[in-house]
């Protein structure tokens, strides 16, 4: 089946994803949005538990983008992030308060209640407790399903990226200069590969957490997009750059929990199992409030230093602040495994969180492809750097969507009428994949990255995980093509791909900095 009926096509239903749908709808473009769940809301946007920035009296876009450069050591991309410290934070309300209707926490006053997180010199994060991810998605999605211009379709799993030079049956194609065309896609139900042709892609697909053992990321981070996009021939770069979020619950029930920084924003402590707090000796400035990679590196060397498996985060310091209130999804979880945070503290450990790399774009999405846009977390537009200031993501992903929508009309280029019958549909070998393999070649992928190219890395550990890596994913290539395609399966061969690119771009990197750590 090809269906040819959008003018732009989204994969992915992040905060990115939407923003951009919605964005381009009310600038006339027809819009086709794809979920590889059946369930829209299960992204990482959902998950998102600190908030959004947003503007504040007493912040500046130079003192905003003061506290990314120094978060992110430095590497920012200097237009970039001049850019978007002056204009995206009034997005939160224009776009999330006044037009989705989402209802940040307000102080007695009723204006937002501003809360600050690890490496912000003010408070300026927009919040809704800890659910804040969640109140955003549901505002903007409900906002999107009232559009008529926008089709959202779930249980549709983009598999790569149709480009003219490697897919047109027409021999004139691989002459002229290559461009996106729209998709493959995998009806997760069905087993059938559909084309899914468009003038313009959007790769807004999240981020690559599941390529680790230990992560805070949803089953459906598996760095789908990336993988797609250097498939097809377009740039990745910052790859080395996986931040690592210094506080995951540690409990064998909720391997996957994120425990806010917002909890330390708010003034609570980390100690080591002894009960002794331990940041002073990593950065006796800021203590809680260092960047997440120091923090990360913190407890690691911590927890290798005394031969623990985790440390704590002590809740019951805060002071005016019942953390059952001010935190209801964090207290109800804990409580669930037996902890109460009001009284104990919280068992804790680093896990792979944010990939500060990406598929090379600019802030309106536009990448090295003609017709091939990334945004959110699969991008990387140079805003974040060496290492992400906590609660940035979001508004990046609302900001470059936004522009996105408002942009496109002026590089929109039809496809040519004989594209229609030119780009071929998918031919799906008849044998089932086994599920053992697929699991089982995952698992090796995710212990090979959290061992040798996680939080703290040596040369001789990331060439071991290359050589790894690099003889898993000839044994996947030549698995993948035998096989019927399914989602687990897709999946596994994506995750396999950004491990590699990851691992080959930290060998590269000489240079210790942000989520980039080299040990000697």
């Amino acid at each position: 089946m090809t269906d040819n009926n959008q003018d732009i096509l989204i994969i992915g239903t992040g905060i990115a994803g939407l923003s951009a749908a919605l964005s381009a709808a009310e600038n006339g473009f027809n819009v086709t949005v794809l979920s590889k769940s059946h369930d829209i809301s299960d992204c990482n946007t959902s998950l998102a538990q600190g908030g959004i920035v947003g503007p504040a009296e007493n912040d500046s876009p130079e003192l905003l983008a003061s506290d990314i450069t120094i978060a992110g050591d430095g590497l920012n991309f200097e237009n970039a992030l001049r850019e978007f410290s002056e204009h995206a934070p009034f997005l939160v309300k224009s776009v999330l308060q006044d037009k989705c209707g989402v209802d940040f926490t307000l102080d007695s006053s009723g204006k937002p209640d501003l809360t600050k997180e690890a490496a912000h010199s003010v408070r300026r994060i927009y919040y809704s407790k800890d659910r804040s991810g969640k109140a955003v998605h549901s505002g903007l999605l409900n906002k999107v399903k009232q559009n008529k211009r926008i089709k959202i379709l779930g249980g549709k799993m983009a598999v790569d990226i149709i480009t003219i030079n490697h897919h047109s049956t027409d021999h004139n194609d691989r002459y002229r200069k290559n461009r996106a065309a729209g998709a493959y896609v995998l009806d997760v139900s069905s087993g059938e590969v559909h084309t899914y042709l468009s003038p313009v892609t959007v790769i807004a697909a999240g981020g690559i957490g599941r390529i680790y053992r230990y992560t805070s990321n949803p089953p459906g981070a598996t760095g789908d997009g990336i993988a797609m996009a250097y498939r097809a021939g377009v740039p990745v770069i910052n790859a080395e750059f996986v931040q690592f979020h210094p506080t995951t619950l540690f409990h064998r029930d909720f391997p996957n929990f994120l425990i806010s920084e917002t909890l330390r924003g708010e003034g609570a402590v980390l100690l080591n199992k002894a009960g002794q707090p331990f940041m002073h000796k990593y950065n006796n400035k800021l203590k809680e409030l260092a960047p997440r990679d120091e923090v990360s590196r913190a407890i690691y060397f911590e927890m290798e230093e005394r031969g623990d498996s985790h440390v704590f985060l002590d809740a019951s310091v805060l002071k005016n602040i019942d953390p059952a209130e001010r935190f209801p999804g964090i207290y109800s979880t804990c409580l669930s495994a037996g902890i109460d945070m009001r009284t104990e503290p919280v068992p804790v450990v680093p896990a792979a969180h944010y990939f500060c790399g990406g598929i090379k774009a600019s802030l309106n999405g536009e990448t090295d492809l003609a017709g091939l846009y990334a945004l959110g977390e699969s991008a990387c537009t140079g805003i974040h750097g060496a290492n992400r200031l906590a609660s940035v993501s979001l508004l990046e992903g609302l900001y470059s969507g936004i522009s996105f929508g408002q942009s496109v009309a002026e590089k929109f280029l039809p496809l040519r009428p004989y594209l229609k019958k030119s780009i071929p549909d998918w031919i799906s070998p008849s044998e089932e994949a086994d599920p053992a393999h697929i699991r089982n070649d995952l698992e090796n992928v995710q212990s090979v990255m959290w061992n040798y190219v996680g939080i703290s890395r040596t040369v001789k550990r990331m060439q071991r995980a290359l050589s790894d890596l690099d003889y898993l994913n000839h044994r996947i290539y030549r698995f993948y093509r035998e096989a019927r395609p399914s989602r687990a399966l897709i999946e596994m061969r994506n995750a396999a791909l950004c491990a590699s690119v990851i691992a080959r771009s930290a060998i590269a990197d000489s240079i210790s900095r942000g989520c980039h750590y080299l040990s000697k």
